[in-house]
């Protein structure tokens, strides 16, 4: 069932330190207008697939396209699929995540940064990571 869901993330409460830190984080705003920005360059990437119009709507075929990986990311996934025995339908969603991140980045391609992240956003499915 979990395995249906994109994103797990495990929301802890803030501690008293960093909310009366003096340290200035991104704005709202800012972080506002990046994804503006990545939605715009979803809906040119699928401006002629009636029908879709974000990542997560992407077919098995597209994402063989759109979701090309280095073979360091491959090598990341790999490893990441094995240590969490993760589905092939994980593996979809980690790509689809990833290009989404990368979106947000501003990115042309899915770097290994952003399939690390989106492996940290299956938290759910982490008991064996790292064991």
């Amino acid at each position: 069932m979990l395995d249906r869901i994109d994103l797990h993330v495990e929301v802890t409460p803030v501690a008293f330190n960093e909310l009366s830190s003096a340290q200035q984080f991104e704005k709202s705003a800012s972080i506002r207008e990046r994804v503006i920005k990545a939605r715009e360059i979803q809906e040119k990437r699928y401006k002629n697939n009636e029908g879709v119009y974000a990542n997560a709507q992407m077919s098995s075929k597209q994402l063989k396209e759109i979701c090309a990986i280095s073979a360091a990311g491959q090598n990341l996934l790999k490893v990441a699929m094995e240590k969490l025995n993760l589905s092939a339908r994980a593996y979809d969603r980690i790509l689809k995540v990833s290009r989404s991140i990368a979106d947000l980045a501003a990115s042309d391609g899915i770097q290994p940064e952003h399939l690390a992240e989106a492996i940290q956003y299956r938290s759910l499915d982490r008991e064996a990571w790292g064991a």
